[in-house]
């Protein structure tokens, strides 16, 4: 019913920049808050930035000021904006999103299936 997808990844010169997306779709009473992680091979999946549904934002350290994330509510969408990428940032980047789906009255964590981010030096 709830579908999240990933949308923007690719390849990109260290320096550069990308715009992620992320689509929620399917029957959707409300949408609170939203994150990307992301997950490089060999190491664990980490959280990247998060935005409340009132637009409150958080960060992690390694991308602070260098990234940003923002969400449509009207349109159900979450977006990243990534500047001045390392070869560090090169991962699958996962969009999550706590759901209240038309099925039922409770939100519950949703998961898109991710979206390649390669940044070469």
């Amino acid at each position: 019913q709830v579908q999240l997808v990933e949308s923007g990844g690719g390849l990109v010169q260290a320096g550069g920049s990308l715009t992620l997306s992320c689509a929620a779709s399917g029957s959707i009473i409300s949408i609170g808050t939203m994150a990307w992680y992301r997950q490089a091979p060999g190491k664990q999946r980490e959280l990247v930035a998060s935005i409340t549904s009132g637009g409150n934002t958080n960060y992690a350290d390694s991308v602070k000021g260098r990234f940003t994330i923002s969400r449509d509510n009207a349109k159900r969408l979450l977006f990243l904006q990534m500047n001045s990428l390392k070869p560090e940032d090169t991962a699958n980047y996962y969009c999550n999103a706590n759901v209240r789906p038309g099925s039922g009255y409770y939100g519950s964590p949703y998961w898109g299936k991710g979206t390649l981010v390669t940044v070469s030096s």
